[in-house]
Formats: C-alpha cells, structure tokens, sequence
C-alpha cells in the first residue's frame, strides 16, 4: 500500500537533494472502516488511483494499484480479532511529460489486531513491515509500518480515523536517497442509503525530521468525496481527491480512486444475508 512510490517517482519534481517519504500511499484506507472487525473471511481488495500533479512546465501523472489479501481469522488475543494482510503494489509514473515507467513495489506483510468496544465502536492495532527490495525505480530499505485506527460502524455511518506511523531500519538507499520517518492521516466519514454510501473524505501526510539540514520534508492536506455502491457479491467504491496544502511536492494533485471489495469467504453467522459487508453485522 504506499505514500512511499509516490514520493520517490516524484522525487525530481523540485530542486536540491533528491526527496524521499513514507512507505504507505496517503489515502489509501478512506472508505474502510478499519478499526472494526471485519467478519471471519477472506478477502481481496484492490484499490487502484490515477494522479496528475500540476508541475511546471508539464504536469506529472502515477497510478497506483494496491491489491490485497485479508484473512479475518476466528482466533482472539487480548480480546481482539487477529487479521493479518497482504498487499503487493505495482506502480507507473511519467514526470513533467516523460515516458512512463513501471515496477513491482515492497510487499507488505502485517497483522492486526481489532477490537469491538460496544455501541458500535472499534479500535485497532497493526503492525507490518514493508520488505526490501532490489529496484532503481521503487523504494528499496525495508520499514516498519504502525496504524492505530477507531471507527463507528452505527447507524450506516462509517466514521474513521487511521493514522500510519512509519520507520525505516535504513535511513538511506544504496544510491543515497533518504528515507525520512512519516506520520499519514486518513479520515472518513460517509452514510450509508441502501446499498449506496456517500460522504466526504481527507488525508494528510508528513515527514518527520531527519536531522539532515539540507533535506527538504515533504507533506500535503488532502480534501475529497467518496460515493460507493454494494453489488451484494462486489462492494466498491470511488473517491475523488484534491491538495488544498501541498510541501515540497512541486505541485498540488488531483487523484482518482477507485477500489474493489471482494469476500472470498465469510463466516454467515456474522454477516446478514446477501450483503458484502466490511464489518461484523455492518449491514444489519
């Protein structure tokens, strides 16, 4: 899922030292409700964005495609649902106007863990690491990804709030570039009318100090609004976004998503019939 290959494709969009960012892409989780439990299952979920950057004097277009794997498992630790995910990006950008390139990005391999609070409040926890991996086009140390997420599911609201906390175990690639620590934040809040779900959504990002003077941060605010639709066997959902506030970037960004919800398998007993949903007892 990654922040990260947007920064590094876009790593020569402004001057001086070549800029780097985090490993999870900003806005990745809007419209999931991550810090509920989702139902014992296997899903797949693939959430693909297009974005172009108005940067001088041509503008400058990535596309982004997160497919994932997620296991809700039956099991409970410390009284929380144990998931655990799997995401392998692939990535393509073309800067100011060049020819496109593309390539396979880390892996990342997390678990989770979910509570239920009651009153339709959840809680979550996970950790995941980001793999090394050998390109020239893509990030290449490994990370360690922390999410802290609460969401209320009542009502057919979905109200979200995740923040990814992100590490590097090495500060710099073999070629130089750093790798600067990052916070991101993404927030939903949409409703449910029937089968379709509407609402705003935003996201912003950071790099954190690195303590190298001549390192520029690079952060952004992000606004937008997500519609969705259940098919009952796919859910998905699209979402605009816009910077309104944009750091070292060299440009604000207009981004389309669009994602995909796919259960493989779920457990009946906590879903209600001929719905996909994304929560226990969501759609009840």
């Amino acid at each position: 899922m990654t922040r990260r290959i947007l920064a590094v494709l876009l790593s020569t969009l402004a001057a001086g030292p070549a800029l780097a960012g985090s490993a999870a892409q900003p806005g990745q989780t809007i419209g999931l409700p991550v810090g509920a439990q989702l139902p014992v299952g296997l899903y797949f979920v693939n959430t693909s964005s297009f974005g172009v950057r108005d940067t001088a004097p041509l503008s400058s277009e990535s596309n982004v495609n997160l497919p994932t794997f997620a296991w809700a498992t039956p099991w409970n630790l410390f009284n929380a649902r144990v998931q655990f995910f799997v995401t392998q990006p692939v990535a393509a950008s073309s800067t100011r106007g060049a020819p496109y390139n593309s390539g396979i990005g880390q892996t990342l391999l997390a678990g989770q863990l979910a509570w239920n609070l009651g009153n339709d409040i959840g809680v979550s926890y996970l950790f995941g690491g980001y793999l090394p991996i050998e390109t020239q086009f893509l990030t290449q140390s490994a990370s360690l990804s922390h999410r802290f997420a609460i969401s209320y599911t009542g009502n057919d609201w979905n109200i979200t709030a995740n923040m990814l906390y992100g590490v590097f175990l090495d500060t710099r690639s073999p070629t130089g570039t750093l790798y600067p620590d990052y916070i991101n934040l993404d927030l939903t809040l949409t409703k449910k009318f029937g089968k379709w779900q509407v609402g705003p959504v935003a996201f912003g990002s950071t790099d954190l100090p690195t303590g190298v003077a001549s390192y520029r941060s690079q952060g952004q605010i992000a606004v937008g609004g997500l519609v969705g639709y259940n098919f009952g066997p796919v859910n998905i959902q699209a979402y605009v976004t816009r910077d309104v506030v944009e750091r070292n970037y060299g440009g604000h960004e207009t981004r389309g998503w669009l994602r995909a919800i796919v259960p493989l398998y779920q457990d009946k007993g906590e879903t209600a019939p001929n719905r996909t949903t994304v929560t226990r007892r969501q759609s009840q």
